[in-house]
Protein backbone atom coordinates (compact mmCIF):
# COMPACT_ATOMS: atom_id res chain seq x y z
CA UNK A 1 0.00 0.00 0.00
CA UNK A 2 2.54 2.66 0.81
CA UNK A 3 4.50 1.93 -2.35
CA UNK A 4 2.15 2.15 -4.36
CA UNK A 5 0.75 5.28 -2.38
CA UNK A 6 4.24 7.14 -3.21
CA UNK A 7 4.99 5.92 -6.54
CA UNK A 8 1.25 7.06 -7.73
CA UNK A 9 2.10 10.24 -5.80
CA UNK A 10 5.70 10.97 -6.80
CA UNK A 11 4.09 10.40 -10.71
CA UNK A 12 1.82 13.16 -10.55
CA UNK A 13 3.93 15.56 -8.89
CA UNK A 14 6.84 14.52 -11.67
CA UNK A 15 4.04 16.53 -14.10
CA UNK A 16 2.49 18.88 -11.47
CA UNK A 17 4.67 20.07 -9.14
CA UNK A 18 4.82 23.57 -8.08
CA UNK A 19 7.26 26.21 -9.61
CA UNK A 20 8.30 28.17 -6.48
CA UNK A 21 11.58 30.58 -5.99
CA UNK A 22 13.07 28.19 -3.10
CA UNK A 23 12.86 24.41 -5.19
CA UNK A 24 15.18 22.72 -7.05
CA UNK A 25 14.64 21.84 -10.22
CA UNK A 26 13.71 18.11 -11.34
CA UNK A 27 16.60 16.22 -9.50
CA UNK A 28 18.31 18.58 -8.03
CA UNK A 29 18.60 19.45 -4.47
CA UNK A 30 18.23 22.98 -2.87
CA UNK A 31 21.29 24.27 -0.49
CA UNK A 32 19.55 23.77 3.22
CA UNK A 33 19.90 27.29 3.86
CA UNK A 34 17.50 28.05 1.09
CA UNK A 35 15.03 24.72 2.78
CA UNK A 36 15.56 26.56 6.37
CA UNK A 37 14.95 29.75 5.47
CA UNK A 38 11.70 29.19 2.42
CA UNK A 39 10.06 26.75 5.98
CA UNK A 40 10.81 29.49 8.52
CA UNK A 41 9.19 32.04 6.17
CA UNK A 42 6.54 29.52 5.36
CA UNK A 43 5.05 28.91 8.98
CA UNK A 44 1.44 30.34 9.09
CA UNK A 45 2.14 32.58 6.64
CA UNK A 46 0.72 32.11 2.46
CA UNK A 47 2.91 30.63 -0.39
CA UNK A 48 1.99 33.62 -2.39
CA UNK A 49 3.13 35.84 0.17
CA UNK A 50 6.13 34.55 1.09
CA UNK A 51 8.02 34.76 -2.29
CA UNK A 52 9.05 38.38 -2.56
CA UNK A 53 10.53 38.42 1.31
CA UNK A 54 12.06 35.49 0.10
CA UNK A 55 13.70 36.59 -3.26
CA UNK A 56 14.82 40.02 -1.24
CA UNK A 57 15.54 37.92 1.60
CA UNK A 58 18.24 35.84 -1.00
CA UNK A 59 19.32 38.90 -2.80
CA UNK A 60 20.74 40.43 0.21
CA UNK A 61 21.92 37.57 2.39
CA UNK A 62 22.58 35.11 -0.41
CA UNK A 63 24.66 32.91 2.69
CA UNK A 64 24.04 31.80 5.89
CA UNK A 65 26.85 33.57 7.25
CA UNK A 66 25.93 36.64 5.33
CA UNK A 67 22.44 36.42 7.55
CA UNK A 68 24.68 35.52 10.63
CA UNK A 69 26.86 39.37 10.29
CA UNK A 70 23.92 41.30 9.56
CA UNK A 71 22.54 43.44 12.55
CA UNK A 72 19.29 42.35 13.65
CA UNK A 73 17.16 45.76 13.42
CA UNK A 74 17.75 45.14 9.47
CA UNK A 75 16.62 41.07 9.42
CA UNK A 76 13.61 42.89 11.71
CA UNK A 77 12.96 45.36 8.67
CA UNK A 78 13.25 43.05 6.06
CA UNK A 79 11.15 41.05 7.87
CA UNK A 80 8.01 43.70 8.62
CA UNK A 81 4.94 43.00 7.10
CA UNK A 82 5.32 38.94 7.48
CA UNK A 83 4.10 39.12 11.01
CA UNK A 84 5.09 36.33 13.96
CA UNK A 85 8.26 38.25 14.40
CA UNK A 86 9.52 35.67 16.73
CA UNK A 87 10.49 33.74 13.89
CA UNK A 88 12.51 36.65 12.62
CA UNK A 89 14.51 36.82 15.74
CA UNK A 90 14.76 32.96 15.73
CA UNK A 91 15.89 33.44 12.41
CA UNK A 92 18.65 35.81 12.99
CA UNK A 93 19.59 33.59 16.08
CA UNK A 94 19.84 30.39 13.98
CA UNK A 95 22.15 31.52 11.28
CA UNK A 96 24.88 32.65 13.92
CA UNK A 97 24.20 29.18 15.66
CA UNK A 98 24.74 27.89 12.47
CA UNK A 99 27.67 30.44 10.96
CA UNK A 100 29.58 28.99 14.76
CA UNK A 101 29.62 26.01 12.82
CA UNK A 102 30.91 26.63 9.57
CA UNK A 103 27.90 27.61 7.78
CA UNK A 104 26.83 23.69 8.07
CA UNK A 105 23.53 22.49 8.91
CA UNK A 106 22.96 19.72 10.90
CA UNK A 107 21.58 16.66 9.44
CA UNK A 108 20.33 14.80 12.28
CA UNK A 109 16.96 15.63 14.20
CA UNK A 110 18.48 16.15 17.60
CA UNK A 111 20.87 18.45 15.97
CA UNK A 112 18.15 20.45 13.89
CA UNK A 113 15.89 20.66 16.94
CA UNK A 114 18.59 22.22 19.10
CA UNK A 115 19.06 25.27 16.77
CA UNK A 116 16.29 27.93 17.74
CA UNK A 117 13.06 27.81 16.02
CA UNK A 118 13.03 24.99 14.81
CA UNK A 119 10.46 22.49 15.70
CA UNK A 120 9.68 18.81 14.85
CA UNK A 121 8.03 19.98 11.38
CA UNK A 122 10.97 21.94 10.32
CA UNK A 123 13.56 20.07 10.96
CA UNK A 124 12.00 17.07 8.76
CA UNK A 125 11.20 18.95 6.21
CA UNK A 126 15.17 20.11 6.35
CA UNK A 127 16.19 16.18 6.72
CA UNK A 128 14.17 15.13 3.68
CA UNK A 129 14.04 18.09 1.16
CA UNK A 130 17.61 19.25 1.97
CA UNK A 131 19.34 16.37 2.34
CA UNK A 132 16.67 13.45 1.38
CA UNK A 133 16.64 11.90 4.38
CA UNK A 134 13.75 9.71 5.17
CA UNK A 135 11.40 11.92 7.46
CA UNK A 136 8.19 12.60 7.58
CA UNK A 137 7.21 16.69 7.11
CA UNK A 138 3.89 16.98 8.76
CA UNK A 139 1.56 20.53 8.04
CA UNK A 140 -1.66 21.67 7.76
CA UNK A 141 -1.27 20.99 4.28
CA UNK A 142 -0.21 17.40 4.73
CA UNK A 143 -2.01 17.23 8.03
CA UNK A 144 -5.81 17.30 5.56
CA UNK A 145 -4.40 14.62 3.08
CA UNK A 146 -3.47 12.17 5.47
CA UNK A 147 -6.82 12.54 7.81
CA UNK A 148 -8.63 12.15 4.27
CA UNK A 149 -6.56 8.81 3.13
CA UNK A 150 -7.24 7.11 6.50
CA UNK A 151 -11.13 8.71 7.16
CA UNK A 152 -9.36 10.14 10.99
CA UNK A 153 -12.16 11.72 12.52
CA UNK A 154 -10.95 12.67 15.82
CA UNK A 155 -10.72 16.19 15.68
CA UNK A 156 -7.32 17.95 16.04
CA UNK A 157 -5.75 18.36 18.23
CA UNK A 158 -5.88 14.98 19.21
CA UNK A 159 -5.75 13.54 16.11
CA UNK A 160 -2.02 14.92 15.71
CA UNK A 161 -0.57 11.96 17.21
CA UNK A 162 -2.69 9.46 14.96
CA UNK A 163 -2.30 11.52 11.76
CA UNK A 164 1.91 12.11 12.17
CA UNK A 165 2.08 8.42 12.84
CA UNK A 166 0.49 7.23 9.71
CA UNK A 167 2.63 10.13 7.99
CA UNK A 168 5.79 8.32 8.70
CA UNK A 169 4.55 4.87 7.61
CA UNK A 170 4.28 6.30 3.93
CA UNK A 171 7.32 7.92 3.43
CA UNK A 172 9.00 6.08 0.75
CA UNK A 173 12.83 4.97 1.24
CA UNK A 174 13.81 7.08 -1.85
CA UNK A 175 13.20 10.32 -3.32
CA UNK A 176 11.88 11.48 0.08
CA UNK A 177 12.62 15.35 -0.29
CA UNK A 178 10.25 14.84 -3.68
CA UNK A 179 7.16 13.21 -1.67
CA UNK A 180 7.56 15.78 1.29
CA UNK A 181 6.72 18.77 -1.46
CA UNK A 182 4.41 15.87 -3.22
CA UNK A 183 2.35 16.01 0.04
CA UNK A 184 2.49 19.62 0.69
CA UNK A 185 1.18 20.11 -3.26
CA UNK A 186 -1.10 17.91 -3.41
CA UNK A 187 -2.75 19.60 0.12
CA UNK A 188 -2.46 23.17 -1.32
CA UNK A 189 -3.69 22.42 -5.05
CA UNK A 190 -5.86 19.22 -5.06
CA UNK A 191 -6.73 18.02 -1.43
CA UNK A 192 -8.06 20.95 -0.51
CA UNK A 193 -9.59 23.07 2.98
CA UNK A 194 -12.70 23.48 0.83
CA UNK A 195 -14.33 21.64 -2.34
CA UNK A 196 -11.45 19.12 -3.04
CA UNK A 197 -10.75 18.07 -6.31
CA UNK A 198 -11.14 14.78 -5.99
CA UNK A 199 -11.42 13.55 -9.43
CA UNK A 200 -8.12 14.51 -9.98
CA UNK A 201 -6.35 13.39 -7.28
CA UNK A 202 -3.66 10.60 -7.77
CA UNK A 203 -4.76 8.95 -4.64
CA UNK A 204 -8.51 8.73 -4.85
CA UNK A 205 -8.39 4.68 -5.07
CA UNK A 206 -6.97 4.52 -1.80
CA UNK A 207 -8.69 7.40 -0.32
CA UNK A 208 -10.89 5.95 2.61
CA UNK A 209 -12.98 9.57 3.60
CA UNK A 210 -13.45 9.64 -0.23
CA UNK A 211 -15.48 6.29 -0.09
CA UNK A 212 -17.33 7.28 2.97
CA UNK A 213 -18.76 10.40 0.90
CA UNK A 214 -16.76 12.57 3.98
CA UNK A 215 -13.76 14.55 2.72
CA UNK A 216 -14.31 17.58 2.80
CA UNK A 217 -15.77 17.61 6.45
CA UNK A 218 -12.57 15.98 7.55
CA UNK A 219 -10.26 17.54 9.38
CA UNK A 220 -12.35 18.32 11.78
CA UNK A 221 -11.62 20.75 14.55
CA UNK A 222 -12.00 20.65 17.93
CA UNK A 223 -14.14 23.98 18.79
CA UNK A 224 -11.36 26.83 19.48
CA UNK A 225 -11.88 29.44 22.43
CA UNK A 226 -12.83 33.04 21.26
CA UNK A 227 -10.10 35.42 20.96
CA UNK A 228 -9.64 38.02 23.74
CA UNK A 229 -10.10 41.75 22.58
CA UNK A 230 -7.30 44.28 23.49
CA UNK A 231 -7.57 47.90 23.61
CA UNK A 232 -5.47 50.93 24.02
CA UNK A 233 -4.50 54.11 22.28
CA UNK A 234 -1.50 54.84 19.85
CA UNK A 235 0.08 58.38 20.33
CA UNK A 236 1.20 59.78 16.63
CA UNK A 237 3.75 62.61 17.15
CA UNK A 238 4.93 64.13 14.24
CA UNK A 239 7.26 67.12 13.21
CA UNK A 240 6.34 69.73 10.59
CA UNK A 241 8.18 68.48 8.00
CA UNK A 242 6.42 64.39 8.38
CA UNK A 243 8.87 63.01 10.48
CA UNK A 244 7.12 60.91 13.13
CA UNK A 245 8.37 60.16 16.83
CA UNK A 246 8.66 56.07 17.25
CA UNK A 247 10.53 53.86 20.22
CA UNK A 248 11.86 50.39 20.04
CA UNK A 249 10.12 47.51 21.80
CA UNK A 250 11.39 45.41 24.42
CA UNK A 251 13.68 42.87 22.66
CA UNK A 252 11.46 39.99 24.16
CA UNK A 253 7.87 39.37 24.03
CA UNK A 254 5.24 40.63 21.37
CA UNK A 255 6.98 42.56 18.89
CA UNK A 256 10.26 42.03 20.23
CA UNK A 257 12.97 44.47 19.57
CA UNK A 258 10.65 46.21 16.79
CA UNK A 259 9.85 50.01 16.52
CA UNK A 260 6.46 51.23 17.36
CA UNK A 261 4.49 53.83 17.67
CA UNK A 262 4.35 55.44 21.48
CA UNK A 263 1.33 54.02 23.05
CA UNK A 264 -0.55 52.69 25.98
CA UNK A 265 -0.51 49.31 27.36
CA UNK A 266 -2.65 47.03 25.33
CA UNK A 267 -5.40 45.64 28.11
CA UNK A 268 -8.70 43.74 27.59
CA UNK A 269 -12.05 45.08 29.33
CA UNK A 270 -13.20 48.44 28.99
CA UNK A 271 -11.04 51.22 27.89
CA UNK A 272 -12.22 55.11 27.66
CA UNK A 273 -9.29 56.49 25.70
CA UNK A 274 -9.89 59.66 27.35
CA UNK A 275 -8.26 58.36 30.30
CA UNK A 276 -5.35 57.41 28.69
CA UNK A 277 -5.04 60.64 26.61
CA UNK A 278 -4.45 62.52 30.34
CA UNK A 279 -1.45 60.79 30.37
CA UNK A 280 0.44 61.05 27.02
CA UNK A 281 4.48 60.03 26.32
CA UNK A 282 5.15 63.76 26.15
CA UNK A 283 3.80 66.93 26.53
CA UNK A 284 2.18 68.46 23.37
CA UNK A 285 -2.16 69.50 22.34
CA UNK A 286 -3.09 66.15 21.66
CA UNK A 287 -6.12 65.29 19.09
CA UNK A 288 -7.87 61.90 19.59
CA UNK A 289 -8.83 60.90 16.25
CA UNK A 290 -12.61 59.33 14.90
CA UNK A 291 -12.41 55.56 14.83
CA UNK A 292 -9.96 52.99 15.55
CA UNK A 293 -7.57 50.60 13.87
CA UNK A 294 -7.96 47.30 13.99
CA UNK A 295 -5.17 44.28 13.87
CA UNK A 296 -5.24 40.89 14.70
CA UNK A 297 -2.76 38.80 16.47
CA UNK A 298 -2.08 35.07 16.77
CA UNK A 299 -4.06 35.39 20.30
CA UNK A 300 -6.11 38.19 20.64
CA UNK A 301 -7.71 41.15 18.37
CA UNK A 302 -6.38 44.93 18.64
CA UNK A 303 -8.51 47.91 18.62
CA UNK A 304 -6.64 51.05 19.47
CA UNK A 305 -7.62 54.27 19.28
CA UNK A 306 -5.52 57.28 17.91
CA UNK A 307 -4.09 60.70 19.12
CA UNK A 308 -2.32 63.31 16.93
CA UNK A 309 -0.12 65.95 18.39
CA UNK A 310 2.83 68.25 16.37
CA UNK A 311 5.69 68.58 17.84
CA UNK A 312 6.70 72.03 18.42
CA UNK A 313 10.61 71.10 19.43
CA UNK A 314 12.93 67.72 18.11
CA UNK A 315 14.16 67.66 21.79
CA UNK A 316 10.64 66.01 22.89
CA UNK A 317 12.23 62.87 21.62
CA UNK A 318 15.13 62.45 24.27
CA UNK A 319 11.79 62.21 26.73
CA UNK A 320 10.50 58.86 25.27
CA UNK A 321 13.16 55.80 26.22
CA UNK A 322 14.24 54.49 23.08
CA UNK A 323 12.53 57.50 21.29
CA UNK A 324 13.87 58.75 17.73
CA UNK A 325 12.39 60.69 14.60
CA UNK A 326 11.74 58.84 11.83
CA UNK A 327 10.47 60.61 8.20
CA UNK A 328 8.37 59.09 6.52
CA UNK A 329 10.57 58.46 3.37
CA UNK A 330 13.09 56.33 5.87
CA UNK A 331 9.80 54.12 7.23
CA UNK A 332 10.09 51.43 4.79
CA UNK A 333 13.44 51.04 6.61
CA UNK A 334 12.50 50.64 9.96
CA UNK A 335 11.35 47.39 11.95
CA UNK A 336 7.98 48.80 11.70
CA UNK A 337 5.08 46.31 12.06
CA UNK A 338 1.99 46.29 10.01
CA UNK A 339 -0.21 47.19 12.88
CA UNK A 340 1.92 50.42 13.21
CA UNK A 341 2.12 51.30 9.79
CA UNK A 342 -1.91 51.04 10.32
CA UNK A 343 -1.76 53.50 13.12
CA UNK A 344 0.53 56.32 11.32
CA UNK A 345 -1.39 55.53 8.58
CA UNK A 346 -4.43 56.86 9.88
CA UNK A 347 -3.02 59.85 11.72
CA UNK A 348 -1.76 61.18 8.61
CA UNK A 349 -4.80 60.30 6.37
CA UNK A 350 -7.07 62.15 9.48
Amino acid sequence: MAMTHALRLLTWYDRHRRTLPWRAPPGERTVPYLVWLSEIMLQQTTVATVGDYYRRFVKRWPTVEALAAAPLDDVLSAWAGLGYYARARNLHACARAVAERGGRFPEDEAGLRALPGIGPYTAAAIRAIAFDHKASAVDGNVERVIARLEAIETPLPDAKIEITARAAELVPDQRAGDYAQAMMDLGATVCTPRKPLCVICPLSRSCRALKLGIAETLPRRSPKAEKPTRRGLAFVLARKDGAVLLRKRPPKGLLGGMDEVPSSPWREGKFNPADALADPPVPARWTLLDGLVRHTFTHFHLELSVARATATTDRLATLVPGGAWCTLDLLDDRALPTVMRKVIEKASLA
